[in-house]
C-alpha cells in the first residue's frame, strides 16, 4: 500500500430518499467500482457513509420514541456496515485479491454545548407528503429532492476507535466505519452517553483522514462537481479550487448548510491541516477525479 485514501459515501447511494431500488443498486455498483479502482492502483482504502435515508427510516417506525438516536445510528452503521462488507468482500474474492474488509462500530464524541444541538440542519428520512409536513411535531426544512426531517448535527471533535482504525489499516483491511458520521457522544464525569444527533459524516470523514494522516479525501455524491451559483443561469464547476478561493465562495453564501455545505468545509478542513488533496465526484469516477478530468480538486494553494 502506498497512499491512504478515505472515501465517504452518501446515504442516498444506499438508499435514496425516494425509494428508487434500480438507482440505488446502479450507485451502489459504481461505489465498489470506485473501492477497486483504488486497490488495484496500490491504494488503502477506508470507507465512510452517511445514513440519513435509514435512520429516518427507524425513526418513522419507533413512534413511543423506545429508542434514542443515537441508537438508531448504531444500527444503521451495522445494517449498512453488513451490506457493503459482503458486496465488496464477493468482488474481491472474485478479483483474487488479497484484501479483507471490516467493519467497526464507530463513536464520535462531539461538544454538548455545540450550536448545531439548538439549530437542526441533518436531513434524515424520506421526502415528506404535505399532510406529514402540517402534522408532524418535527424540524422540517426543504432539501433539493423536498420538505425533509432535520435533526441536530453538532460537529465531531474526537473519533473515539482511531488506534483501532489505525491498526486496521496498517494490517491492509478495507474498514468501513464511522457510518452516520460516527455515534454521537457526549463525555463528562468520567462517562459517555449517547446523544440525539446526528454528526455530519463528511466532516467525521474529514476528522478521520487527518487522524490517519491520509493522502486523500474523496467525497462521493450525486454532484459532478463543485458548482457557484448553482441552480442559475450564471452557475460554473469549478475542476479546481484552492482552500483560499473555495472560502471567499463560502463567504459568498454558495453552498447550503443543508446539502453542499459540509461537503465543501469537509474538503477544505482537510487540505488546511494536512496539505494534500480532497476530492468530490460521482460514484464511478474517482479515477477520472484522480486525472483532474472529472469532479472537483482542492488543493492547498
Amino acid at each position: 500500500m502506498s497512499k491512504l485514501a478515505v472515501y465517504a459515501l452518501g446515504g442516498n447511494a444506499l438508499q435514496t430518499p425516494d425509494g428508487d431500488k434500480e438507482e440505488t443498486a446502479s450507485v451502489l455498483a459504481k461505489v465498489m467500482s470506485d473501492v477497486v479502482d483504488l486497490l488495484e492502483m496500490d491504494w488503502g482504502v477506508v470507507v465512510t457513509h452517511g445514513n440519513g435515508p435509514q435512520v429516518g427510516h427507524f425513526l418513522a417506525l419507533d413512534r413511543d420514541q423506545s429508542h434514542g438516536l443515537d441508537a438508531w445510528v448504531a444500527a444503521t452503521q451495522g445494517t449498512i456496515g453488513h451490506q457493503l462488507s459482503l458486496h465488496l468482500q464477493s468482488i474481491l474474492e472474485r478479483r483474487r485479491r488479497p484484501e479483507r474488509t471490516v467493519v467497526v462500530l464507530t463513536h464520535t464524541e462531539v461538544d454538548a454545548d455545540d450550536v448545531g444541538f439548538s439549530l437542526p440542519t441533518k436531513p434524515v428520512g424520506p421526502v415528506l407528503d404535505a399532510a406529514t409536513v402540517m402534522s408532524a411535531d418535527w424540524d422540517i426544512a426543504q432539501t433539493i429532492h423536498g420538505a425533509r426531517r432535520v435533526v441536530a448535527s453538532p460537529a465531531p471533535v474526537r473519533v473515539v476507535e482511531i488506534d483501532v482504525i489505525r491498526h486496521l489499516v496498517s494490517l491492509q483491511a478495507v474498514v468501513i466505519c464511522g457510518g452516520g458520521g460516527g455515534i454521537p457522544i457526549v463525555s463528562g464525569d468520567g462517562f459517555a452517553r449517547g446523544v440525539p444527533a446526528v454528526v455530519d459524516k463528511d466532516l467525521f470523514s474529514s476528522c478521520l483522514a487527518s487522524d490517519l494522516n491520509a493522502d486523500a479525501l474523496i467525497i462521493s455524491t450525486g454532484a459532478d462537481a463543485i458548482y457557484s451559483n448553482f441552480g442559475t443561469e450564471h452557475q460554473v464547476a469549478h475542476r479546481t479550487l484552492s482552500v483560499e478561493n473555495l472560502l471567499a465562495l463560502e463567504k459568498e453564501g454558495h453552498f447550503p448548510p443543508g446539502s453542499m455545505g459540509p461537503k465543501v468545509r469537509a474538503l477544505r478542513e482537510f487540505v488546511s491541516r494536512s496539505e494534500k488533496k480532497s476530492i468530490l465526484c460521482c460514484p464511478g469516477e474517482v479515477l477520472r477525479a484522480l486525472r483532474g478530468e472529472s469532479g472537483t480538486t482542492v488543493t492547498s494553494a
